[in-house]
């Protein structure tokens, strides 16, 4: 009875990763398609919110990505690489656990102060200036077979989206804000 147990219990390991494989390779089909918008969250960076007093221009009075949320960002950038996802350009945020990411992630990018955080004062007061900023935008933007990859927070891709995600979360969506995939990177 043990003998038929052990091998049985392989089997459904090696199941459960298979089909895991599956899943996540299907999560990249609707890039693979092109011309979608891809939010990242920026990449594990512990704690929550930003020191008081903090600089966007001034990194070291930030909340700034960890050995972790380095990794990360590398494995985003490989794993773009690994399915052949078309990148028309990389926009991120201005803070720098952002433009971190985005670098270690894919190295060329712009900053594009409508990805930057709502979350505290004084940005707070910005938020729907700057998400029909970046609406108006993704309207806009065509990216011939290619797509746009968006590098934010946390409140940004919740404001747009029906997905609250987690560091270094991709959110697939098309240019009417409906969720076609999400893929955990951590």
């Amino acid at each position: 009875m043990i003998r038929n147990i052990v091998p049985l219990s392989f089997l459904i390991i090696f199941l459960f990763l298979f089909l895991d494989i599956h899943a996540v390779e299907a999560n990249w089909k609707p890039a693979k398609n092109g011309d979608k918008i891809i939010l990242i969250r920026h990449s594990t960076a512990p704690g929550f919110g930003d020191p008081p007093g903090f600089k966007i221009k001034d990194c070291k009075t930030q909340r700034n990505l960890s050995k972790e949320g380095i990794d990360q960002s590398q494995k985003i950038g490989k794993l773009f690489k690994k399915n052949q996802i078309k990148i028309d350009q990389v926009l991120s945020s201005q803070w720098c656990r952002c433009k971190d990411t985005a670098k270690y992630a894919f190295k060329n990018y712009k900053e594009f102060s409508a990805l930057n955080s709502t979350f505290q004062p004084p940005y707070d007061k910005n938020a729907k200036k700057q998400i029909k900023e970046l609406k108006d935008f993704i309207q806009k933007w065509n990216g011939n077979g290619s797509n746009l990859v968006l590098v934010t927070h946390y409140v940004i891709i919740t404001a747009i989206t029906d997905v609250a995600p987690r560091s270094g979360e991709i959110v697939i969506i098309d240019k009417n804000y409906n969720t076609l995939s999400t893929i955990l990177t951590n």
